[in-house]
């Protein structure tokens, strides 16, 4: 059996799961949860589904041209030939195509993106560069179309980030944010620095994906949650009032904080949202050593040595040491046009993917 006959099998056994699925959505609409595992395991098959269906169509065509061939004049001939090679080529290309449909699926696909910024190594400088990167992210999720939510930004001395939490809403958002999280480097001479010397400071980037109550239920017996009064901004009612929350789950240790709203119940239910994605990709860490692995790095020390991107200011790159990608344009990276590194690592995530998933060449159309 060639490479590609074996793919196609796998396909077309996903294409009937599909089909089995539809009746078993019916059977469980009567549980929530279920319901929504089956719709999301449903969505992710359709396009197989439709692949499969495009085939069998073109197959089916290939071989009424065949036959025709058989009984055609010279004329005929030569207009079913080039038919043939048409359909040739929209097979090839629909195998190319294809073979990503069987790598398995990102179980945060589709989510809204919950991104933290903090300043790390490098004291105010830090925290400006940790501002310059939550402008970045603004200004890409502004290209997109996307929607930002501001959860949380609190500000330095300077005018820096010493923390900020946003949620970016869309499409395919996580998609192609979900690669960012780790420690990012910036070199270049701080606005601090008398003698023009070039420094190295840091922040970190964390990207988890947003969950709702169903899905991360929180046992309120499992928190210890505290109220205390602000302590930066936020206009008349700050150190007034008890407004902010500290939230500490005691079995996995996480503590989240949310000082940012005036009202008390708002910041809390925004620390809930925090939270409960924590959780979530605690959870999906659990499940997945490499997944794990990932996470850890994101949440590295934030060390100057460490990092998964450098921004060199005087050389204008940018550079993504993950996968040995250098482009000279930092000022447009940092104006939002992050495609130019994003796009070079998503293909070598989707290379090492099919990889993985003992996907090889393409065979000829069978």
């Amino acid at each position: 059996m060639s490479d590609t006959t074996a793919i196609w099998a796998r396909l077309e056994a996903m294409a009937i799961e599909a089909v089995e699925l539809e009746s078993a959505m019916a059977d469980a609409a009567a549980d929530a949860t279920a319901l929504r595992a089956i719709a999301t395991r449903h969505r992710q098959l359709m396009p197989v589904a439709d692949a499969v269906a495009r085939r069998r169509h073109l197959l089916g065509d290939r071989e009424a041209a065949v036959e025709m061939c058989h009984s055609a004049d010279v004329g005929e001939r030569a207009e079913l030939d080039a038919e043939i090679l048409r359909i040739d080529a929209d097979l090839a290309e629909l195998d190319v195509q294809t073979r990503a449909l069987l790598v398995p699926p990102d179980p945060d696909a589709g989510r809204a993106v919950i991104m933290e910024v903090r300043g790390a190594e490098g004291g105010e400088e830090a925290n400006l560069f940790a501002a310059d990167l939550l402008a970045m992210y603004r200004a890409y999720a502004q290209r997109r179309r996307w929607r930002v939510e501001e959860l949380s930004v609190r500000h330095s001395a300077l005018g820096g980030i010493d923390t900020a939490v946003i949620v970016i809403r869309g499409d395919d958002a996580w998609e192609r944010l979900h690669l960012e999280g780790g420690p990012h480097r910036v070199q270049r001479v701080p606005v601090t620095e008398s003698q023009g010397r070039v420094h190295t400071s840091s922040a970190t980037v964390a990207v988890l994906g947003e969950v709702d109550e169903v899905e991360v239920a929180i046992d309120e017996n499992d928190l210890d949650i505290d109220v205390y009064r602000s302590s930066g901004a936020g206009g008349q009612h700050v150190n007034t009032t008890d407004s902010a929350v500290r939230i500490t789950h005691r079995p996995s240790g996480l503590v989240v904080t949310m000082q940012d709203e005036r009202s008390q119940l708002q910041n809390r239910l925004r620390a809930m949202q925090v939270l409960r994605a924590r959780l979530h990709a605690l959870a999906l860490d659990d499940a997945s050593a490499e997944r794990s692995a990932q996470r850890r790095a994101q949440l590295g020390g934030g060390g100057r040595s460490e990092k998964i991107r450098t921004y060199n200011f005087k050389e204008n790159r940018v550079t993504d040491h993950r996968i040995g990608f250098t482009v000279h344009r930092l000022g447009d990276i940092l104006a939002g046009d992050l495609d130019a590194v994003i796009g070079p690592l998503l293909d070598d995530e989707h290379t090492r993917l099919l990889a993985e998933a003992g996907i090889g060449g393409v065979d000829d159309p069978a």
